[in-house]
């Protein structure tokens, strides 16, 4: 599939089929990831992969949507804020680098004719005790990884103008 085609093609996936995934397929979404850019390419996350089947309840407790259980797996992307570059201002780029790791397994996953949904309005202590995350661990975004059973809607964008500035602000 061409680049701008995909990118196209990717939405918020809000109802999945019970079919597994796999593992062809999520060993290449989880390959995007490892291969996604990194500051100083520290790569400072991991993955969780959770199988939904029979973790349904204490999954929403993560989150609280029925869909959210409805795909077999979902993946936590989870970073390590003491491992990642940090700019001499003090900016540090964990939740870039965890950003940019989602990005390239959505696409990823896209490409595969399977569907995700980002999610960042999670229960985050819920998820730690669930996960048992170390205290130097953090749960920066969830997706939902499935076969959608739903189909896209109207995508609303602003326009490049709005967006975009050159030279300066």
């Amino acid at each position: 599939m061409e680049f701008f085609e995909l990118i196209k093609k990717r939405y918020s996936v809000r109802a999945y089929k019970p079919e597994m995934v796999g593992d062809e397929k999520l060993g290449a979404v989880l390959e995007a990831a490892r291969l996604a850019p990194t500051a100083v390419n520290y790569q400072p996350f991991h993955l969780i992969v959770i199988k939904t089947a029979g973790r349904e309840d204490e999954l929403k407790r993560i989150y609280h949507a029925d869909w959210f259980c409805e795909a077999p797996l979902v993946i936590c992307v989870c970073t390590l804020p003491n491992k990642a570059w940090t700019r001499r201002d003090g900016k540090n780029f964990a939740d870039v680098d965890g950003t940019i790791v989602m990005d390239h397994m959505i696409l990823a996953a896209t490409s595969l004719g399977l569907g995700t949904c980002w999610i960042g309005a999670f229960d985050a202590e819920a998820a730690r005790e669930l996960l048992e995350l170390p205290d130097d661990v953090e749960p920066l975004v969830f997706t939902p990884l499935g076969y959608p059973a739903d189909e896209a809607g109207v995508k609303s964008r602003k326009e490049l103008s709005e967006l975009v500035r050159y030279e300066s602000w």
